[in-house]
């Protein structure tokens, strides 16, 4: 775990160097320098007479202004790896605050006094103040994005500053508040119980926090004289949630899964990151879904005007309705669709209840009655989730995972079924391409399951690439 560790380390420490090398260079010939030529021509003189009087040794073919620059990062690299600030956002180290500007003026300060420093050295005198006052703002804000995943997830449309947390037994005063992983995140509750006596009601409290609230952390503190019993600890590792537990004393786990502890304010700090869409896997599906969902939204845009245009003809509007759908970890959205249902069918649904020919939260009747006029197509071809792509723009949905439930469907969620809300919804999945019209509930929990168990970008992509093929299989409109 170690030399794994290590590696990717080094992988990080070249992408960073690579990246900042590049756009240095960059910058160097189009705006340092920019149109004034004769400025090159200064420079390398410089770096020439320099050559022959310091360093003789070095072969004129690398006095290069590309080269020496490139020789600076890496040593700033270097230097920056070195501090303690930098070489890894962790996410125990103390924040006093959710502001990024502390970490920011640190690299600020470290880059701006270490590049001019090398322009002096090297005599880099032909520049433009303006542009190179702008270089060294920018700089610094690279590399503060380029520390952690966290910051282009909250580009993306999933920030830590949005996550939640639960406490148990977690002092108000403790020191392991100021921890960056509980500092970026927003406490939800925090309650006092024993974890020995108390272990099914920790349990029932954490089941209903998961189900009625967007909880991402469960942060519980294992109070001296308390045991972690290992009912307690399987059902914790079974939760597809970042675990972080809290003991005076080391703990003893039959899980695979505990990595060693970090040792803060005397205690020992145990975590767990069980969140399957979370960091770099995360930022490649959401990369993914935004450049499918644009060009989807671009190549069916006439498509979507047509099938506007005809609803309103047919039943006035609107064309595009939302309906709050339950989300990520539990949060409530507005999902888009086609209304190809008379307005407010969806209120409908308790007086259809009898007829209703599926099970649990599915919802479908032969010949609906709500259907408007021609319709029945739209549906059957999945052409009422086009809006949907939008959705998956804001970052609500994603083109893979589990269907969106509505609220009122929460009362069908037991503990096992409830980890389909610890992944994105979708708007296809292992079920929509394989059996789409299934009326049995019980067969969504095994794909949504099966989905979740097995995850990964291969997958997502192998079920995008199904899905056509199926919806023309199916003959019958499905949810």
């Amino acid at each position: 775990m170690k030399k794994k560790k290590i590696f990717k380390q080094i992988i990080r420490f070249f992408f960073v160097q690579i990246i900042i090398t590049s756009f240095s260079i960059y910058y160097f010939d189009r705006f340092l320098i920019g149109s004034y030529t004769d400025g090159y021509l200064v420079i390398i003189e410089n770096l020439l007479e320099d050559k022959n009087r310091f360093y003789p040794f070095l072969s004129t073919e690398l006095v290069k202004i590309d080269v020496f620059i490139s020789f600076y990062v890496l040593i700033f690299m270097i230097l920056l790896y070195s501090s303690n600030f930098y070489n890894y956002s962790n996410d125990f180290e103390l924040k006093s605050s959710k502001s990024y500007f502390d970490e920011y003026f640190n690299i600020f300060l470290l880059w701006t006094s270490s590049f001019m420093i090398f322009l002096v050295l090297f005599r880099f005198t032909i520049l433009s103040r303006g542009y190179l006052i702008l270089f060294n703002l920018i700089i610094p804000l690279i590399l503060l994005f380029l520390r952690n995943t966290e910051y282009f997830s909250s580009i993306l449309g999933r920030s830590a500053f949005k996550e939640n947390y639960i406490s148990i037994n977690l002092d108000d005063d403790s020191l392991i508040r100021k921890l960056r992983i509980l500092t970026l995140r927003n406490e939800l509750e925090d309650i006092s119980l024993n974890i020995e006596e108390g272990t099914d009601n920790l349990i029932n409290f954490i089941d209903n926090s998961i189900l009625n609230k967007n909880l991402n952390l469960i942060v519980i503190k294992i109070p001296l004289g308390q045991n972690f019993v290992n009912k307690l600890e399987e059902y914790l590792m079974n939760l597809d949630k970042k675990i972080l537990l809290i003991s005076e004393k080391p703990l003893n786990f039959k899980s695979k899964y505990i990595i060693n502890p970090i040792f803060v304010e005397n205690r020992y700090l145990y975590y767990v990151n069980n969140d399957i869409q979370y960091g770099r896997r995360y930022l490649i599906k959401r990369t993914l879904d935004i450049i499918l969902s644009l060009f989807l939204i671009i190549f069916s845009l006439p498509l979507t005007i047509f099938i506007i245009t005809f609803i309103a003809i047919v039943d006035g509007f609107p064309s595009i309705i939302s309906q709050t759908r339950i989300g990520l970890h539990g949060k409530p959205f507005n999902m888009f669709k086609f209304r190809t249902m008379k307005v407010n069918s969806h209120h409908e649904r308790e007086l259809l209840k009898s007829s209703n020919q599926r099970g649990g939260p599915l919802f479908k009747i032969e010949n609906d009655p709500r259907l408007i006029k021609g319709a029945k197509l739209i549906r059957k071809l999945s052409l009422d989730e086009l809006p949907q792509l939008l959705n998956v723009l804001k970052g609500e949905m994603s083109l893979v995972g589990p269907r969106p439930l509505f609220e009122e469907d929460n009362k069908y969620f037991d503990r096992a079924y409830v980890r389909r809300l610890n992944v994105l919804p979708g708007i296809t999945g292992l079920l929509q391409i394989n059996e789409r019209n299934t009326s049995d509930f019980k067969i969504w929990h095994k794909y949504d399951t099966e989905y979740i168990d097995n995850w990964s970008i291969y997958i997502d992509i192998k079920i995008l690439l199904k899905t056509p093929f199926s919806i023309f299989k199916n003959r019958n409109s499905g949810f």
